[in-house]
């Protein structure tokens, strides 16, 4: 348990960096921290949920979109917060490795639905695993 809560701890650190970052008046500058904040959380809250999985759940899966389907099945995430972190996935794996001006606009605008979801799916993992 440990390391899931080491996991969830720096998912929460991970999302607050994006909350703060998304606050800010928006600039070229901003959103592109934004978005590279938004990388590196989405990693963190799968991540964690991947160990929450495999610790509680006992399920081992690789891939954040068989961590998220795995989320679904177990009951961590609702359908529609499934399909929308799978959307995230997607999203998340364009802006990695592909620069687009227009899709870092769009992706900026979804963020704040974005961290949204990924504090609610952290959470949810929190309250399963009976973490305070």
């Amino acid at each position: 348990m440990d390391r899931l809560q080491e996991r969830l701890r720096t998912a929460d650190q991970t999302l607050k960096t994006l909350q703060d970052v998304l606050s800010l008046p928006f600039s070229e500058i901003v959103r592109d921290a934004a978005i590279q904040r938004f990388e590196y959380s989405f990693e963190a809250v799968w991540k964690a949920a991947k160990q929450y999985l495999k610790e509680t759940e006992g399920i081992e899966t690789g891939s954040p979109k068989g961590v998220i389907r795995a989320c679904f099945t177990s009951g961590i995430l609702d359908e529609n917060l499934a399909e929308l972190a799978l959307q995230i996935t997607d999203e998340r794996n364009f802006s990695v490795h592909l620069y687009n001006e227009t899709l870092a606009q769009e992706l900026y605008h979804h963020l704040p639905l974005y961290a949204d979801l990924m504090q609610k799916w952290v959470n949810a993992i929190k309250t399963r695993a009976k973490i305070v």
